[in-house]
């Protein structure tokens, strides 16, 4: 059977299909990319690191040449063992829920998607390991059933190879569908090449997915059942295997830089540290009226900066802005940066009444900085404040805080904090956008009545304008259940659209 045999999928209705079950496959198909290598390469470095990556690069031309030319199950056999070789299972399982799903839900093709989602009843059935996969689409999808290779295990780590019968291709597909449905035939079959027809021909209606060209958009995100606000991952870009060449070789280069660049900001004068960041490639841009350094004379207390949180660096960025040091409060920061940070950094004990007095103690001494969203967010969206400050002084200054990285992370959920400035500060030209807020009015401070959550609220909502961001009630316990994959999740769905403006 030829591929003409199958009418385009653009050809099939969507109508009517409440009902019905699809089977689709999934590079290629409900994907816009037709290759695997990017997301084998994102769990090779996040698992492995960057040597991993290097090992599954240099066999990727042996893969290649094996898929195209001898055995389509070859290929896909070799990349599998390049990845996890070695692997836990259970750092596979976590990058699958924390990392991928950002990658493979920025390229959902519209047509497949279309038709995917019509039907009441949802299957993916893809070569892939099933253990890479099936987070993603079982997830953010909402597929009912994911069928895919299954990985070898011993002891708790992937062997590399993989478990009988194979690698699920051509016939293997058609095999699994009649073992997963029997005599009851999904009523839609989508495939993309010619080793999907034998299982779309045990469908009731197939169609195939020509190759997307450059002018097939993927699907946005919010037309996709929900979205994902907290995710983890150092890459920026998907990587390809240009890309990933890229990455491998700017490695070293960028974390020499990154040295120098710490080094630079941690032992020159504040005052300098702006002019000597952009020397280095770092661009540091000021928006709005920062206040002037308080005045001891007066008697009155410092300025308490309210910033939004995007890496571990904001108090950094926000003293070159003012060039003079202010000294942060934090939950938590690992040793190593407490040695290289050039300003003071203080930890909270989340003990409230301790919390308070510790920080009504550094006001007395001068300005201070806090980020009350706990814990960062990469996504468009500020967390729910925390409503302690509010409480302390009325000298509030909301800061919004922007960043930008065009190769790794500044931020990590699973890896070590200690090594967040360093991945900031090894992208080839990262940049902070520092906006100064006005100064929060009197009357709308506690003194004037107004209650602790008010006050938060209202500053939320003033970063959030001047971002263009959204608010959400999340909080930093909802991120790290979000990325366990537990009920954390289900508020991200119900109350994203509806919590718009709100805070504490």
């Amino acid at each position: 059977m030829t591929a003409s045999a199958f009418p385009a999928v653009e050809t099939c209705s969507s109508l009517g299909r409440e009902n019905h079950t699809v089977v689709a496959d999934l590079d290629g198909t409900l994907l816009r990319g037709r290759s695997s290598f990017p997301y084998f390469a994102l769990v090779a470095f996040e698992v492995g690191g960057v040597l991993r990556l290097l090992f599954l690069l240099l066999v990727s031309p042996l893969a290649g040449l094996l898929y195209y030319f001898f055995s389509e199950s070859a290929g896909i056999q070799v990349l599998i063992f390049a990845t996890f070789a070695g692997m836990k299972v259970s750092n596979i399982e976590s990058v699958a829920r924390a990392v991928l799903p950002k990658f493979y839900l920025g390229d959902i093709h519209p047509e497949s998607w279309r038709v995917f989602s019509a039907c009441r009843r949802r299957c993916v059935l893809t070569a892939n390991p099933r253990i890479m996969v099936e987070a993603s689409l079982k997830d953010y999808l909402g597929a009912d059933l994911v069928l895919g290779t299954e990985i070898a295990v011993y002891k708790g780590r992937a062997t590399g190879l993989v478990r009988h019968p194979g690698v699920i291709v051509g016939k293997k597909k058609a095999d699994a569908l009649i073992k997963t449905f029997g005599e009851d035939r999904p009523d839609i079959g989508l495939g993309d090449r010619h080793t999907d027809e034998p299982f779309m021909a045990l469908c009731k209606e197939g169609f195939m997915v020509p190759p997307a060209t450059p002018d097939v958009k993927a699907v946005t995100s919010d037309k996709l059942p929900k979205p994902i606000v907290f995710h983890d991952g150092r890459l920026v870009q998907k990587p390809t295997p240009l890309l990933a060449l890229l990455t491998i070789v700017w490695i070293p280069i960028g974390f020499l830089l990154a040295c120098l660049r710490i080094a630079a900001g941690s032992l020159l004068p504040m005052p300098i540290v702006y002019y000597a960041f952009w020397s280095l490639g770092v661009r540091v841009y000021v928006k709005g009226n920062p206040p002037p350094p308080p005045q001891k004379s007066t008697g009155t207390t410092g300025v308490l900066f309210i910033c939004s949180h995007r890496t571990l660096l904001d108090p950094i960025f926000l003293s070159t802005a003012l060039r003079r040091p202010i000294p942060a409060v934090t939950y938590s920061v690992s040793r190593l940066s407490e040695i290289i940070s050039p300003i003071k950094t203080v930890r909270l004990t989340r003990d409230r009444a301790t919390d308070a007095a510790m920080i009504k103690k550094l006001l007395e001494e001068g300005d201070l900085v806090i980020c009350p969203e706990g814990t960062t967010c990469r996504e468009p969206f500020l967390l729910r404040f925390s409503a302690l400050f509010a409480e302390l002084t009325d000298h509030l200054v909301p800061v919004a805080m922007v960043n930008r990285m065009s190769m790794f992370h500044g931020t990590t959920a699973r890896g070590w904090k200690g090594m967040d400035p360093f991945y900031f500060f090894m992208n080839p030209s990262p940049a902070y956008e520092v906006t100064f807020l006005n100064k929060l009015p009197m009357e709308l401070t506690c003194s004037a009545g107004k209650s602790s959550h008010e006050v938060a609220n209202y500053i939320q909502r003033m970063i959030a304008a001047t971002l263009s961001y959204e608010c959400t009630s999340f909080t930093r316990k909802d991120k790290y259940h979000a990325l366990a994959g537990n009920d954390g999740t289900v508020p991200v769905k119900t109350n994203l659209k509806q919590n718009k403006v709100m805070g504490c």
